[in-house]
Formats: structure tokens, C-alpha cells, sequence
């Protein structure tokens, strides 16, 4: 019996240092799967974190890019209102000076639309007054004339008497 019992203590020795390695196994296995748990969530944790920091450097790219742009823009609008103007103010004086150029044409040509007017009435008054002496003549001839018709018939009238 004794070699039973030796046999059955080294069983239950074995059985006993089995299920010791067996929670000892379980036990490291749950401390493993812990430590690995731990070390995953640490992972996501760093994982979300760099996520979120590359979002916000995402974001600030992108609000650098979009203040970039629109400093841009502003610095092109800037430009083209100083081109506008400096046009505008380039018209202006070409206007001015056209404007001032049509303003001499136009006195140049009134003086000499009133020179050839008052050339036009001079003559005129000098073609009115030769009419008239005309007239003048022809009414101081026609006078002359029905004096001189007269003058003859009465010498005729007289003549007949005779």
C-alpha cells in the first residue's frame, strides 16, 4: 500500500503542482491579456491623440492655406484698384485734355464762323444798298422818262394844233 499511496500522493502531487501551473498560467495569462489590454487602450489612446493633433495641424494647414490665399487676393485686388486708378486718373486728363482741345477747335472755329458772318453782312448791306440805288435809279429814270413822255405830247399836242 505503501507504494499506492506514494503513487497516489505523487499524483495528487502532480495533480496539485498541475492545477498550481495551471493558475499560475492563468494567471500570468490574465495578467498578459491585462498588460496587453492596457498596452492596446495606451496604443488607441496615443493613436487618437496623434489623430487629433494631425487634425489640428490639418486644420491650421488649412487655415494658413486660406489666409495665404486670401492675403493674396487682397494683395491682387490691392493692385488692381491701384492699376483702376491710376487709369482712371490716366483717362481723366486725356478727357481734359481732348476736352480742352475741342474747347480751342470750337473757339477757332466760331471766330471764324463770325468773321465770315460779319463778311456775309457787309455784303449783304452793300448788295441791299446797290439794290436800292437800283430801284432808286430806275424810279429817278422812270420819273424822267413819263416827265419827258409828257413834255413830247404836249409838243405834239401842240404840233397837231398848228
Amino acid at each position: 500500500m505503501s507504494a499506492t499511496r506514494a503513487s497516489a500522493k505523487k499524483r495528487v502531487s502532480e495533480s496539485n503542482n498541475s492545477k498550481s501551473e495551471s493558475r499560475k498560467r492563468v494567471s500570468v495569462d490574465d495578467d498578459f491579456d491585462a498588460d496587453i489590454s492596457n498596452d492596446i487602450k495606451g496604443i488607441m489612446s496615443a493613436l487618437k491623440q496623434i489623430k487629433e493633433k494631425a487634425q489640428k495641424d490639418g486644420q491650421k494647414k488649412n487655415e494658413e492655406t486660406i489666409s495665404s490665399v486670401a492675403s493674396d487676393i487682397k494683395s491682387n485686388l490691392d493692385g488692381l484698384k491701384s492699376k483702376l486708378e491710376k487709369e482712371r486718373q490716366n483717362f481723366a486728363k486725356a478727357l481734359s485734355k481732348s476736352s480742352k482741345e475741342c474747347e480751342n477747335l470750337l473757339k477757332n472755329e466760331t471766330a471764324k464762323f463770325q468773321a465770315v458772318y460779319d463778311s456775309f453782312c457787309k455784303e449783304k448791306t452793300t448788295h441791299l444798298q446797290a439794290l436800292k440805288d437800283v430801284f432808286d435809279k430806275y424810279e429817278e429814270e422812270k420819273e424822267r422818262l413819263i416827265s419827258r413822255y409828257e413834255q413830247l405830247s404836249e409838243e405834239e399836242g401842240e404840233e397837231h394844233f398848228i
